[in-house]
């Protein structure tokens, strides 16, 4: 058995539960920004994949951004293409470049032969949530996560990162059976990996669709959303007489802001273009709203940091409603944080979020 929580402030306010401040954590918040982040992948042999593949080492760098700082939740450290990797494609990552899939999808006979991966070939993953939820023995809640089936399909199809999006694009309207095809192994598979996570000790979980906004209108609805709306549907919701938060985010969503709150999810994720109070009045009491602060302030003197985040929790007002409900904010930035971050950039973060956010909450006493 997992200790009680000693921290519960993330996991109100995906559930729109009152909170005595506004819960942060940051997107990519165990990562390159932090000098022993570096210092650890340097023992694991200067490998990403050595770091996420290693559950002592995954657990070691998902602690150490809360060593540093009183954040509200703790997310695993990995990636989002594991399950890719785990079909067959070749994950890689060179020294200095991005992702890159040995076998990308490009013809009609490597989509036919996708399959859903064999959960034994991501246990490491499965394991490194547990070993992390026993190390933080209650400190904060355990976020797990994947990658949307859209957004994975694009790393699939590209067989790494894209400014044009041209492969995948070319194929979703040359060729929207291969697409769909894809894109159902690919729902398959999120749902089971993420109720992996769940059954191993993930106390929320989220899906990034980092590439959702490149798509049309239309097209998102048909090739992104329905997708994760399946995911959502398939989740585990309740654990241990706990419910189980599902927090989705698209980059580049606000033009579908209503569709996203309707989708299952109890949070909707906000990038740094959406204004979050005209937000929180378009979705009303359906969702918790989380972001979205852009990632960009931080390089500003920690001054600038601490007025930029006032203004995000001032945009969002008050979250006790007049009627004396309670309206969900989780603070976090509108995507990743930058590896160039000063850390002590994000210590005035921290301490703004949760000072001012208390004091908003005393003037409506």
């Amino acid at each position: 058995m997992n200790p009680p929580l000693q921290n519960d402030q993330f996991l109100r306010a995906c559930l729109r539960q009152p909170t005595d401040y506004t819960p942060l954590w940051l997107m990519r918040q165990a990562g390159r920004y932090l000098p022993e982040y570096r210092a650890s992948r340097v023992r694991a042999g200067n490998s990403f994949m050595g770091l996420a593949t290693n559950p002592d080492f995954a657990t070691e760098v998902t602690l150490q951004p809360l060593d540093r700082y009183a954040l509200d939740a703790a997310i695993l450290f990995s990636d989002i293409l594991t399950v890719p990797d785990a079909m067959g494609l070749g994950l890689s990552f060179g020294a200095g470049e991005g992702p890159r899939f040995a076998h990308p999808l490009r013809d009609e006979a490597a989509v036919a032969a996708l399959r859903a991966p064999d959960l034994e070939h991501l246990r490491y993953v499965f394991d490194a949530v547990a070993q992390i939820r026993r190390s933080l023995a209650g400190r904060v809640p355990l976020i797990g996560f994947s990658g949307s089936p859209w957004t994975l399909a694009c790393y699939m199809v590209e067989g790494a990162g894209s400014d044009d999006y041209r492969l995948v694009k070319t194929m979703l309207y040359a060729r929207p059976d291969l697409m769909h095809r894809i894109l159902d192994v690919n729902a398959e598979a999120v749902t089971a990996y993420l109720n992996a996570q769940i059954d191993a000790g993930a106390q929320a979980v989220m899906l990034f669709d980092s590439w959702g906004g490149v798509l049309a209108d239309g097209a998102f609805q048909r090739f992104s959303l329905a997708y994760t709306r399946r995911v959502v549907e398939g989740l585990k919701r309740e654990r241990d007489g706990a419910r189980i938060p599902v927090i989705v985010f698209t980059k580049g969503g606000g033009p579908w802001l209503d569709a996203l709150a309707a989708s299952g999810a109890d949070v909707v994720g906000l990038d740094w273009t959406v204004d979050l109070g005209a937000a929180r009045a378009r979705v009303g009491s359906r969702v918790a709203l989380q972001g979205n602060l852009d990632p960009n302030v931080l390089f500003a003197p920690p001054e600038i940091v601490a007025q930029e985040a006032r203004a995000v929790l001032d945009a969002f007002g008050p979250p006790q409603r007049a009627d004396g409900g309670w309206d969900g904010h989780v603070f976090n930035l509108g995507h990743g944080i930058s590896q160039h971050t000063p850390p002590d950039h994000v210590a005035a973060l921290v301490e703004a979020v949760h000072d001012h956010s208390r004091h908003i909450r005393q003037k409506r006493k």
